[in-house]
């Protein structure tokens, strides 16, 4: 991942409360902690959490002197001059990976992100609220009927990158908080996610579990990274941790340092 241009990985799901920034911020961290260069864009011109989270990691770095893994980040503001396109360019520049938050809305903005986006990741909750966001459900089969806007919305963002690029755009599902959900109807969502998975083209892989432990590193800005900055720590927060990393794994980057192959489709 040492080419001209960084791997985009860009975070996007319209519907708010699955996670989105925290999974992006703790994404970033976890992939400076690889030794990557790595930088993170935050688009949510409203909200600002990926920003704000990190303004706290900085201000908690410097306020302790201690050393974290920090990447380079910035918030877009559309009024300040800069337009978006010489933004990405300009943050990305010499990086091995950009991690993009974007609203949770339909906005022109994370549209454009994500017809950048080399890997694509939608965090859901486990229901089927969050589930309908992509595919809908019959209410007695709990079988998939079709594809919802947002899947037509991200095959057209993957299909015009195709055709600009000849890149394909891996799409992850990602499957937050899963362990608040009764188990029957966690095991239907999983179902009705498998058989949308082969209609629409994603991975599934699990994210993070629903803990009070996020809520609270936000202020100083911490990460499940950073547990000999927590002071007491239990077994939750050791399990977190795990989460975390498992769930970078699945993103399947390549290794730092190594060179990314591309991914060549047909477009169309």
């Amino acid at each position: 991942m040492t080419g001209a241009t960084p791997h985009f990985l860009v975070f996007a799901n319209e519907k708010g409360g699955t996670g989105k920034s925290t999974t992006a911020v703790h994404s970033a961290v976890a992939l400076a902690a690889q030794g990557r260069r790595v930088a993170a864009l935050d688009l949510d011109t409203r909200q600002r959490t990926l920003g704000r989270y990190l303004d706290n990691r900085a201000a908690t770095i410097k306020r302790k002197g201690i050393d974290l893994p920090m990447p380079v980040y910035e918030t877009y503001d559309p009024a300040g001059g800069e337009n978006l396109e010489s933004l990405i360019a300009r943050v990305g520049e010499g990086m091995d990976v950009l991690v993009i938050d974007t609203p949770g809305r339909d906005d022109p903005d994370a549209r454009a992100a994500m017809i950048r986006a080399d890997t694509l990741v939608t965090p859901i909750n486990d229901s089927f609220v969050d589930l309908d966001l992509i595919g809908e459900v019959d209410p007695d089969s709990y079988r998939v009927r079709r594809p919802s806007f947002y899947a037509e919305l991200v095959w057209n963002s993957r299909t015009q990158r195709a055709k600009a690029h000849g890149m394909s755009v891996d799409w992850v599902v990602l499957r937050n908080r899963v362990q608040h959900v009764e188990a029957r109807n966690m095991r239907r969502v999983g179902d009705a996610l498998t058989e949308l998975s082969r209609r629409v083209g994603f991975r599934v892989i699990p994210g993070l579990h629903e803990r009070v432990i996020y809520r609270e590193l936000f202020p100083k800005g911490l990460t499940l990274l950073d547990l000999q900055q927590l002071g007491q720590v239990g077994i939750a927060h050791v399990a977190a941790r795990q989460e975390l990393r498992e769930m970078i794994a699945g993103f399947a980057l390549s290794e730092p340092g190594a060179e990314a192959a591309p991914r060549q489709v047909a477009a169309g």
